[in-house]
């Protein structure tokens, strides 16, 4: 018998069916995958199984009998342990505070058990690795993987029978990626199960048992991940046959350096960081979190300022204060944080796609917004967002749609330097495969791409050329990286003397 079954669920919101008719199972100690495109009805099925939302029809059983949980707090006293991809943590509690938030350990009298407690939430930290760490310590100072298991002791702390992860390695580096493998490999060993949600193709495999394929709010497929392949699980999600995770790109000279910097330093983060980037390449910047990836784009963009060393564009030696200066001059950085750095979530798409382009839709002080909605409208197409949702709110959109939102706002200025940080991260394979192509259309019209992703397989499918960044330095080049694999990429990333620059 299944320890969880969910049956029939429907759940509709004004204008759109959700979840239709999804019934799915889990037993003990099994990983279940939960996949489907951005939109296809995961997060609803979630909220609805952690008694965020109650669905409109269908029941949910766990070892056989039915249950109905009213809030969240009925879902974690059936043994419901639900870890979110934006974090629940409240960043100016403790550990031990946030740990037992709600679940308070007390005896008769209402006393608590603070002993008790201490040895319980340092059993948990222990076997979710975080061993070293003081329980008084404020989350805020807690780095994003740190986070990421104190989400999951709070699931052992409530005692729980299932643990849901959602997205759960987003911001975890690859170390910290393989110590979750294994956690999720210990949790099923105890007879906890998992449903583990990713639109990373490689962690399911590796992690789970079955997959569940959701599209457009209905189960499309179910299988054991043994006998589903790669193409079989991307067709059920996306709908149509895809020949690659990446879309063709025909051969072309490159064009004249159009970006280059020499010896880019700042403090340690950067360390004297040179290369060149020719119109029309796709240049790959990769390494461990904390390389110095993101810093050198923050450099070129005028976001921070190096201590020395020279940026040059087009020739001409330039040094930006802001990045205001840095666009003006046609240069566009499409950050990893899209929702705090790259759009302002309360405001609609047509808002944010103006927002850097005032003056193309201004007369006088006065914005045209006429103007700017036909502009938007002449991209919507291109970018794949209808023209109707222009004034939709930015933070109701799927990731993918984010994304092409902020792609859009950068298209509008016509910057001849694109650096796309982390372009695909939390977005499916269909949203993925249409920005991969954006990109190489962009790059065909001769702009300057420098692509920083910590995905490896998508630098290897997507880049001219790549270069591995290691403690705040470039460590070598693959110069070709379709003979190439992520075992060349992570040996320069952690440095191994074996290989010589391909």
């Amino acid at each position: 018998m299944a320890w969880l079954e969910l049956s029939q669920i429907t759940k509709s919101f004004p204008g759109v069916l959700a979840v239709d008719d999804v019934s799915i199972s889990v037993e003990r100690g099994e990983c279940l995958a939960l996949m489907g495109e951005n939109g296809a009805g995961k997060s609803t099925l979630i909220k609805i199984l952690a008694g965020a939302i109650q669905p409109d029809r269908g029941e949910i059983l766990i070892e056989g009998q039915h249950v109905q949980f009213t809030d969240p707090m009925a879902a974690q006293q059936s043994g419901i342990g639900v870890v979110y991809q934006e974090f629940n943590l409240i960043p100016d509690l403790t550990i031990r505070d946030n740990l037992f938030l709600g679940r308070d350990l007390t005896n008769r009298v209402g006393w608590l058990r603070q002993k008790e407690e201490t040895n319980l939430a340092r059993e948990v930290l222990e076997k979710v690795g975080l061993s070293g760490i003081s329980l008084d310590t404020v989350c805020r100072r807690l780095n994003v993987a740190q986070q990421q298991l104190v989400e999951i002791a709070r699931a052992f702390v409530a005692d729980a029978k299932l643990i849901v992860m959602d997205e759960p390695t987003a911001a975890l580096t690859n170390r910290e990626t393989e110590r979750l493998f294994s956690l999720v490999d210990e949790l099923k060993t105890q007879g906890i199960a998992v449903i583990y949600i990713s639109h990373r193709l490689e962690e399911i495999e590796r992690v789970a048992d079955r997959v569940a394929v959701l599209r457009d709010g209905t189960l499309v497929a179910e299988d054991n991940i043994a006998d589903m392949n790669r193409a079989a699980l991307i067709e059920h999600m996306v709908g149509r046959k895809m020949n690659s995770e990446f879309p063709e790109r025909e051969d072309s000279e490159l064009g004249k350096v159009a970006l280059e910097t020499i010896n880019l330093t700042r403090g340690r983060k950067v360390r004297e960081v040179s290369f060149s980037l020719h119109a029309g390449e796709i240049l790959g910047l990769t390494g461990l979190v904390g390389a110095g990836r993101t810093e050198s784009a923050r450099l070129i963009f005028g976001a921070d300022h190096p201590d020395s060393g020279t940026i040059e564009l087009h020739g001409e030696s330039i040094r930006f204060s802001s990045p205001r200066q840095a666009i003006r001059k046609g240069i566009c950085l499409l950050t990893e944080d899209r929702k705090q750095q790259g759009l302002i979530l309360e405001h609609s798409i047509l808002d944010n796609f103006g927002l850097p382009n005032l003056g193309d839709f201004s007369k006088g002080p006065f914005l045209d917004v006429r103007r700017e909605a036909v502009a938007f409208d002449q991209l919507a197409d291109k970018i794949g967002v209808r023209e109707s949702a222009r004034q939709q709110i930015a933070g109701t959109l799927s990731g993918g749609n984010q994304q092409k939102v902020v792609l859009a706002k950068w298209l509008q200025r016509n910057a001849d330097v694109l650096i796309f940080d982390e372009p695909t991260r939390g977005i499916d394979v269909g949203a993925k495969f249409e920005i991969y192509k954006l990109i190489n259309d962009l790059a065909a019209q001769g702009k300057a791409i420098l692509f920083i992703s910590s995905e490896l397989p998508e630098t290897l499918g997507m880049c001219d050329r790549i270069l591995v960044m290691r403690e705040g330095e470039i460590a070598g080049e693959i110069n070709d990286p379709k003979s190439a694999s992520q075992v060349d990429i992570m040996k320069l990333a952690v440095h191994d003397p074996t290989l010589s620059n391909r």
